[in-house]
């Protein structure tokens, strides 16, 4: 009776450790998509990004993740800063920013959360 019992347990645990580590993997790193982000779209994005164009990217951002905290040119400068640090690796500076802006990682903990 307990090895059925058991064998089920670690089966979805299991499950549970694979689905996790690709669906949460982009989160907090600028170097990986989202699962729900088409070629397209990030291409336009990243060229929003390049050039610096807060409008284009707000409106291809929508009200979803980072785009629901970040409202103006001067907020977007900030996250493009660090993002730049991110991708240097300097993660203890992107942090510091990333505090500023208020953003959090995932669960909705930034001041982005339910905020209209």
């Amino acid at each position: 009776m307990k090895k059925p019992i058991l064998t089920f347990a670690v089966l979805t645990l299991a499950f549970g450790f694979i689905t996790a580590n690709k669906t949460l993997a982009y989160r907090g790193d600028p170097t990986i998509q989202g699962p729900n982000c088409s070629t397209d779209q990030y291409q336009a994005i990243q060229k929003a990004i390049n050039n610096k164009d807060f409008n284009t990217w707000k409106k291809l951002m929508g009200d979803r993740g980072v785009a629901r905290v970040i409202d103006n040119q001067a907020e977007f400068n900030k996250f493009l800063q660090m993002r730049k640090l991110m991708l240097e690796k300097k993660y203890d500076e992107a942090a510091k920013i990333r505090a500023e802006l208020g953003l959090g990682i995932g669960g909705g903990f930034g001041r982005g959360y339910n905020r209209k």
